[in-house]
């Protein structure tokens, strides 16, 4: 790519709002595992830019100019323990500082697991994000981008869904008569929830997904340390020493799981930021270090 035109266009883009090309219904059909209930899901997010209720999962789409785009695409899971989504803050801010970048940002607003609303909740959350690497996989030519190059990120209770994504493709949660690889390509993990253990874990995001008193074999499956096997893909993570919300342990017992099976990882470590640091640190400094990684394993080349 040429530098100077990708120069020039962070000029641009940066003197005006971002807004995202499109938004897209998830699935086409019914939705899966969903039950009927009196539940409705608000035509607006709540205050501060957080999203409460999901009955109707979306993709929302941040494609950059093709004159900078890199053909890399990544799935975006914000945080929020799941019971809410850090839509704003987590989701359009990243996607619009990664489009600025070239990457294509598909934000996922994914369905937060409800007994109300779900007849399995452990595994809707998945399933959206599933659907969402098989979306972009299956439209790729339409998007313009590489169908190998093809990753998921996640924040907080969203990086469990991302590294949930990252180590249970094997076993596909929805309908996948395409056989459609499933697999995402890289994993960008923010202070993520990564275990399900009870002296580790983060307590809402656990009772949240898995119920109040979930089993030891839910609980060994969801903890995604466990579950780290030879083909998992490549994992970018970073954290802080101080967060007092999920403990930085996540990171590094599953950066330890996964150099242990020899799958390429970088973990990046902060010593003060506390939960959620992306929303007061300047986009360059924990943005950047990402970039230089996905061209170490060849996702980008600017």
């Amino acid at each position: 790519m040429n530098k100077l035109k990708f120069l020039i266009f962070l000029l641009i883009v940066s003197s005006y709002n971002i807004s995202a090309q499109e938004i897209i219904d998830l699935y086409k059909g019914p939705i899966p595992n969903s039950r009927q209930s009196s539940i409705k899901e608000p035509a607006a997010g709540a205050p501060g830019g957080s999203v409460t209720v999901v009955i109707k999962p979306t993709l929302e789409l941040y494609l950059p100019d093709k004159s900078v785009a890199t053909g890399c695409a990544v799935v975006i899971c914000p945080g929020g323990a799941y019971r809410m989504l850090a839509y704003q803050g987590e989701g359009v801010r990243t996607a619009r500082e990664l489009m600025k970048r070239g990457i294509s940002v598909f934000l996922l607003k994914y369905r937060l697991p409800l007994d109300s609303t779900m007849v399995d909740k452990t595994i809707g959350p998945l399933q959206d994000a599933q659907q969402a690497i098989k979306t972009v996989r299956e439209n790729a030519a339409l998007y313009g981008i590489d169908i190998n190059r093809v990753g998921i990120m996640g924040f907080s209770a969203g990086g469990h869904l991302a590294s949930t994504a990252a180590t249970h493709f094997e076993k596909p949660v929805i309908e996948n008569s395409n056989n459609t690889n499933l697999r995402p390509d890289f994993a960008i993990l923010i202070y993520p929830v990564i275990s399900m253990q009870e002296n580790l874990t983060h307590a809402d995001s656990r009772a949240n997904l898995l119920g109040k008193n979930p089993s030891k074999e839910l609980v060994d499956y969801y903890s995604n340390e466990l579950q780290v096997k030879e083909n998992t893909p490549p994992v970018y993570l970073t954290h802080t020493g101080d967060d007092n919300v999920v403990d930085v342990d996540n990171s590094i017992l599953f950066y330890e799981s996964l150099r242990h099976k020899k799958v390429p990882a970088e973990m990046h470590l902060y010593a003060k930021g506390n939960h959620g640091f992306v929303l007061s640190k300047p986009a360059d400094e924990w943005i950047v270090p990402i970039l230089n990684w996905l061209k170490t394993i060849k996702m980008i080349n600017i």
